[in-house]
């Protein structure tokens, strides 16, 4: 081989590694606006809630939304389903590892769910925002206990500021006390069962687990967790107006399916422990939701949790999340 074709070869690699850069480099992008398009879409479920309150509980919400997604997800699996080309004998097979973990992700999604929506009548909602901002510390905590991942000292100072920089958000309105205790206590196991359910959604996907499976899981199992709870409590179960039926239409189809399954697919590509410290920005996003359809004001708090949050995932992302031992 002589040097001209030495150097053509050389030249030819170099252009290919760059080729491979460019790549990696627009995957990785796309994959940010995915990510933040479904938090986005999730930061319209308090609006919407609020908006749902108007004549059903939190509870029945949640119900609703979880049901009428349910109906959703199923049909998109059955057309994924006729699509795909051939069905394998192990897809057939019934896998009780991962059966059992998508009833944990759904089991702890609802609970969190309702013990979020419980404690914002034992406490201030700003406390209890203010404790729902430590779940990527759940996340990560879980993550080193569990799956033996060691996180670099880069990314634990990014996730400390973006943890900061949530609490901010309601910092001015945190009421402290002996009497907000048990509702404190309630938003803190809101947070942690809110940590497993996305750390194991993040481990069901990188056990190529599809997005519409686990968001099937976690609707119908869901809302089928909550009726004996609304039974048993007499509640109303479904809304009695057409801004009712509206509204529960709305989360159960902007929230629920496209968020959350926008979510569920952006843990293919990012960290469970990343994905928890970038839904830090919902709070922000859906203050200025609410400044634009409720006219709510929005304080130097918000811009301070902004600059917080965003100089946080920055550090977390460029520190390559984490590595397992």
């Amino acid at each position: 081989m002589n040097k001209t074709s030495l150097l053509t070869s050389s030249e030819k690699t170099q252009e290919a590694d760059e080729n491979l850069s460019q790549n990696n480099l627009i995957t990785t992008g796309f994959s940010f606006v995915i990510l933040a398009i479904a938090v986005v879409a999730l930061a319209f479920s308090p609006i919407l809630t609020k908006l749902g309150e108007l004549e059903l509980n939190p509870t029945t919400i949640i119900f609703n939304r979880l049901w009428i997604s349910s109906i959703i997800v199923s049909c998109w699996q059955l057309i994924s389903t006729f699509q795909a080309e051939e069905t394998s004998l192990t897809k057939s097979k019934f896998n009780y590892q991962e059966q059992g973990l998508l009833f944990l992700a759904s089991l702890s999604a609802t609970a969190s769910a309702l013990l979020w929506a419980i404690s914002f009548t034992q406490t201030s909602i700003a406390s209890s925002t203010v404790l729902r901002s430590l779940t990527p510390l759940f996340i990560s905590l879980g993550a080193w206990l569990i799956l033996k991942q060691q996180f670099k000292s880069q990314f634990i100072i990014g996730m400390i500021l973006a943890i900061i920089g949530a609490m901010v958000i309601g910092w001015d309105d945190l009421q402290v006390g002996n009497d907000y205790l048990v509702g404190d206590g309630i938003a803190l196991l809101s947070a942690a069962l809110h940590g497993v359910n996305i750390l194991t959604v993040g481990y069901l996907r990188e056990q190529s687990c599809t997005t519409e499976r686990v968001l099937l899981w976690r609707c119908a199992s869901g809302s089928l967790i909550i009726l004996p709870v609304l039974l048993l409590t007499n509640a109303q179960l479904f809304p009695i107006s057409l801004q009712g039926w509206l509204t529960v239409i709305a989360l159960a189809v902007v929230c629920q399916t496209f968020g959350q399954g926008l979510l569920v697919f952006s843990l293919k590509q990012f960290s469970a422990s990343f994905v928890g410290i970038f839904a830090l920005l919902k709070p922000l996003v859906t203050a200025l939701l609410a400044w634009v359809i409720f006219a709510e004001g929005i304080n130097i708090f918000n811009a301070i949790a902004l600059v917080l949050i965003l100089f946080g995932i920055y550090l977390a992302q460029s520190s390559n999340s984490s590595t397992p031992t």
